[in-house]
């Protein structure tokens, strides 16, 4: 990426801060939750019958416990369950891969996927177009890692996603670098509101995307099209996050 697309990163971070392009998640849930509660505890105030409130009064408490615990415990599993997934179809890809390897990669799709509220299974699409599965290629334009993030874009991008920044080799330990690539990915997301059209900004730069002025059905050719391609293997492959 030139310099223009550090700008466009710079600037549009900005204007995208109120912008919302996520899956429900786990705060969106307790939101959820917490909002019942409140308006069951005001409803079971407005009873006249002092029996009948306190009785009313303990039944929510212990749904205040069980509901959230089923929530927490049904997402554990599923995130097991789905790690274990990604684990299994990294080696399968990449027979070379060491076993602590492939579980902090598949942690970090998940977990940054599942904050960003993108599909974990498009994150794995791209970063198999990208590098292949291989965390310590370059690329001939200086990308590095696993999701192939330039270091000109990501030395801003860290600041924000809590990274400190220790040069190129920062983007060459798998963790730092998805959840790198992840954000900056999920913002592109928000600003062209269209898949494809922001695979093509990630893979040409987003400032060069703006430029052409590309369509979705051009913009569905080429480097996008690999990514949705695969995508759409992994969707029959994988569970739905």
């Amino acid at each position: 990426m030139v310099f223009s697309d550090i700008y466009f990163y710079k600037t549009h971070n900005v204007i995208n801060k109120e912008l919302t392009f996520q899956y429900p998640n786990n705060s969106q849930t307790k939101r959820t939750l917490v909002d019942i509660y409140l308006i069951l505890l005001y409803l079971i105030i407005m009873i006249r019958f002092q029996r009948i409130r306190f009785f009313c009064f303990i039944i929510l408490l212990l749904v205040c416990f069980v509901i959230p615990f089923d929530v927490i415990y049904t997402n554990t599993v599923k995130k097991e369950y789905i790690t274990k997934q990604i684990i299994q179809h990294l080696k399968n890809e990449n027979i070379k891969i060491e076993d602590d390897t492939a579980r902090m990669i598949s942690h970090s799709i998940y977990e940054e996927s599942t904050q960003h509220g993108l599909d974990y299974r498009l994150v794995l699409a791209l970063m198999k177009i990208e590098s292949d599965f291989k965390h310590n290629v370059v690329s001939p334009m200086g990308a590095r890692g696993l999701l192939q993030v330039k270091p000109s874009v990501a030395k801003f991008i860290a600041r924000d996603v809590g990274v400190q920044w220790d040069g190129h080799k920062t983007l060459d330990k798998p963790d730092l670098n998805i959840k790198i690539g992840v954000f900056f990915f999920s913002k592109l997301l928000k600003d062209f509101r269209n898949t494809n059209l922001a695979l093509k900004a990630y893979n040409m730069g987003p400032t060069r995307v703006k430029e052409l002025a590309l369509n979705d059905k051009r913009a569905s050719k080429g480097f996008s099209g690999l990514v949705m391609k695969e995508y759409k293997k992994n969707t029959s492959m994988f569970p739905d996050p």
